[in-house]
């Protein structure tokens, strides 16, 4: 009888310490990786979702900025943590499809990761300073054509979204352009509203007060519809460009390994923070499009990331983007 009452003893201890993550994760503040700058929508998003999750959670969720390679160096934080839910990475469709497929990381963007869940999404749009001349997209495509030298066109990174939208922008309408590469779209605003670069292919939501505000303008949206934010302007598709389209979307990543039970206590948390009304009023006033709840888990972010890889690499690597570009 002592015997089997140490065995099942043992047994209690085995599967408690197993248990133990779990039933007491978090217990102290985790870590949200941002690689991109204040200003941008990235980061935005990023802190509106960490005040949502510490809610539920009952932790902080701290923000920590770690800007460069289009959001690569934050994403290889996460990747090299330690595999326990305390450090955690929003990404965007430039740092977990674009950039991996141009430079040099020692990581693998889907193996390496652990997916959490899918939260928003929003067009780009093609965006102009107020001191050219065009006013309508057709304007601003014969106008472009027209020019005997390139036009400045800035960038969130080679292989960014903003990249690949002024990549297929070109190759469809004729245009020259000058590449402008930046850390983040918080530096290409400003630049656009100084003056310093002509035109930017920007993230909607990030970009709708100045537009709104007449501070430059909106020449036409990259998704397949018009954007509900912005009526009036066309999508690029209306202005003679098909097929011209592209979706700035974001996800939460953690460290892979991370135990399931921790990381589905994390999209619960996700859950939670984007159906929270205040929160899902503020997205809506931005212009992000939040995904639906039976989509904010791992399996549908692996699924529609690895569809995303599938859809833009060959596209960028065919263009020969590299990084640094």
């Amino acid at each position: 009888m002592r015997a089997i009452t140490l065995l099942m003893a043992s047994i209690a201890i085995v599967f408690g310490t197993a248990a133990a993550p779990a039933d007491t994760y978090p217990s102290h503040p985790i870590t949200l990786m941002v690689g991109f700058p204040p200003g941008g929508p990235t980061d935005a998003l990023a802190r509106l979702l960490a005040s949502g999750m510490q809610s539920s959670l009952g932790q902080p969720v701290v923000v920590e900025t770690v800007a460069g390679a289009s959001g690569t160096v934050a994403s290889g934080r996460v990747v090299h943590a330690k595999p326990d839910g305390y450090t955690i990475g929003i990404g965007n469709w430039s740092s977990h499809v674009g950039a991996p497929a141009v430079g040099r990381i020692d990581y693998d963007v889907q193996k390496d990761l652990q997916p959490i869940a899918l939260l928003a999404a929003s067009p780009l749009w093609i965006l102009g300073k107020n001191g050219i001349p065009p006013t309508t997209a057709k304007d601003l495509v014969a106008w472009l054509k027209a020019r005997s030298g390139p036009t400045t066109f800035g960038t969130v990174g080679a292989g960014s979204a903003g990249h690949v939208c002024g990549l297929s922008f070109a190759e469809k309408t004729g245009a020259n352009f000058q590449y402008v590469p930046y850390h983040g779209a918080g530096p290409a605003i400003t630049d656009l509203l100084g003056g310093q670069i002509d035109l930017a292919c920007l993230e909607t939501s990030a970009t709708l007060p100045y537009v709104q505000a007449h501070k430059f303008k909106a020449f036409a949206v990259m998704s397949p519809q018009r954007w509900a934010k912005a009526p009036d302007v066309p999508t690029m598709v209306e202005s003679g460009a098909p097929g011209l389209t592209i979706t700035f979307w974001h996800g939460l990543w953690t460290t892979a390994g991370t135990k399931a039970p921790v990381v589905d206590r994390l999209a619960g948390a996700v859950r939670s923070a984007l159906a929270t009304p205040a929160i899902a009023t503020r997205l809506a006033d931005l212009g992000q499009v939040v995904f639906p709840a039976d989509q904010e888990n791992p399996t549908a972010l692996a699924a529609y990331q690895k569809a995303e890889i599938a859809k833009w690499w060959p596209v960028i690597k065919a263009a020969g983007i590299k990084s640094g570009d």
